[in-house]
């Protein structure tokens, strides 16, 4: 056999384009040292691999890096629509990340850049087939953001972050490398789809207690990843501690690619009899953990952190009905995965238009604040605050925010294909109590401000226009996924 491989490189475009944004960076950085250049480079950066993301996915599945029916790299249409997802988030927190940047407390160069190498990242890992390319392009989305967490200086809150978030990333990844040496041991493989042929023809290697646990590890180590309870605790001081566009990422990029990590090691590589309970299990205590912590906060980014921490849970519901028998029959289970990658591609986009709205209605370079100081925003700014508004009911799940009721309803209706209606019976209730905290988020926009009790009202000042653009092309496009989900639902099953 020739050990000369072909490589496609036109499989390898959406790479190339995310890694070259982040050398575009840095040159426009060093040679013009103009913070509008260096954003337009970053900006230019993204859309060309949104373009060349969609070009690529539109053909047949393309695959290089090849040994034999081994491949380590696999781009297809679901590995498309992730790296184009992962560019527009890049697009849109770049966006909004206007004020903090014209603030001047932040250097605007290496901002940029972490967040190329940060997009770079999630577009490789959509098109991952091994476990280690897989570790190693979760690592290149986390790694950027200890750093991009702790840029607030002079902050403690965001230091804080950002070691928190460091070390249980570090123990996160730790085990999951540990996981995937353990499998390595145990089977001989690291290609997914060899991996998920070898455990499946073989029962035996399942009963070592050397897989068990590798399984096991890598479950848990992805898990970290997507914030799932009981490995949920860095996220709220996290998200809390970082820019408010920092924290917008996090709770979308981050998450996504946590998620997109799991949904490939659990379809490809593991047996679903084994990590089916293990999921289901986690996604009952995400979802009900999360939702219940959310209801008594009073901080608006740990408000929407802790309700992350609940959509987390929704995410991995549909991956419990491979729990039951009737989970795994093929139908079942395809149905299953596009219901959580479409359910992951909804909730990003309701949550960046949610976080791009919060940042219209704070000074700029400011926290979150309190939901008490958000009383009336919508009054003072009525298009920011019914956006905000809108974002928050597609979030609980509720009409007219109809992309977060289709993702509800496509997690419900997997769960029932799948034989498990207790399952679909918790996300319902859950559902019902996320409602509280949302809607009381939304009804403090519109209630009366300190005008209305003798105080002065605060002064109206206008949005960046870059944050003004990124909410309204967030909450476009999450209206109009919202009246075509099936389009999502066709790119996520493929």
């Amino acid at each position: 056999m020739s050990l000369v491989q072909s490589v496609d490189n036109v499989a390898l475009l959406p790479a190339y384009l995310a890694a070259g944004t982040a050398v575009l960076v840095l040159l426009a950085d060093l040679l013009l040292a103009r913070a509008g250049a260096t954003v337009a480079a970053a900006a230019a950066g993204a859309v060309a691999t949104v373009v060349g993301s969609s070009l690529v996915g539109a053909g047949e599945t393309r695959r290089t890096f090849c040994v034999g029916a081994d491949c380590s790299w696999v781009f297809d249409g679901r590995a498309a629509l992730v790296a184009a997802v992962f560019a527009l988030l890049t697009l849109g927190v770049l966006a909004i990340s206007g004020p903090l940047l014209r603030a001047g407390t932040t250097p605007v160069g290496e901002y940029c850049f972490l967040l190329a190498c940060s997009m770079t990242g999630g577009v490789v890992l959509g098109a991952a087939g091994d476990l280690i390319t897989l570790i190693v392009a979760l690592e290149t989305l986390t790694l950027p953001l200890y750093v991009l967490v702790g840029l607030r200086r002079g902050s403690l809150a965001s230091a804080e972050a950002a070691v928190t978030f460091f070390v249980v990333s570090v123990v996160a990844t730790t085990l999951t490398l540990l996981g995937a040496a353990l499998l390595y041991a145990a089977t001989g493989g690291l290609h997914l789809d060899r991996l998920g042929a070898l455990l499946g023809d073989r029962p035996e290697l399942r009963d070592l207690p050397l897989a068990t646990a590798a399984v096991a590890l890598v479950v848990l180590g992805l898990a970290f990843k997507v914030a799932a309870v009981p490995f949920h605790a860095w996220a709220p001081a996290t998200y809390d501690g970082a820019p408010l566009p920092v924290a917008a990422y996090l709770s979308t990029a981050s998450k996504l690619g946590g998620v997109v990590a799991l949904l490939a090691v659990v379809q490809r590589a593991l047996p679903a009899e084994v990590t089916g309970p293990v999921l289901a299990g986690l996604a009952v205590l995400t979802m009900t953990v999360g939702n219940l912590v959310a209801l008594r906060q009073r901080r608006t980014v740990r408000l929407l952190a802790w309700s992350s921490v609940a959509q987390a849970g929704y995410i991995l519901a549909p991956l419990g009905a491979l729990a039951l028998a009737a989970g795994r029959t093929g139908e079942a289970r395809t149905t299953a995965y596009a219901a959580a990658v479409a359910y992951a591609v909804f909730f990003v986009l309701l949550e960046l238009a949610a976080f791009a709205a919060l940042v219209a209605l704070r000074p700029a370079g400011a926290d979150g604040g309190t939901v008490a100081e958000l009383r009336g925003a919508a009054r003072r700014h009525p298009w920011v605050g019914a956006a905000f508004a809108l974002a928050l009911i597609g979030l609980a799940g509720l009409p007219p925010g109809l992309a977060g009721l289709f993702a509800k309803v496509t997690v419900v209706r997997s769960l029932l294909d799948g034989g498990a209606g207790w399952l679909a019976l918790v996300v319902a209730v859950n559902a019902v109590i996320g409602l509280a905290y949302y809607l009381r988020l939304a009804a403090a926009l519109y209630a009366a401000g300190p005008a209305a009790e003798g105080a002065a009202a605060p002064a109206v000042a206008r949005p960046a226009w870059t944050v003004t653009v990124a909410l309204t092309v967030a909450t476009a496009l999450a209206v109009l996924v919202g009246f075509a989900p099936q389009l999502v639902l066709d790119l996520a099953a493929g």
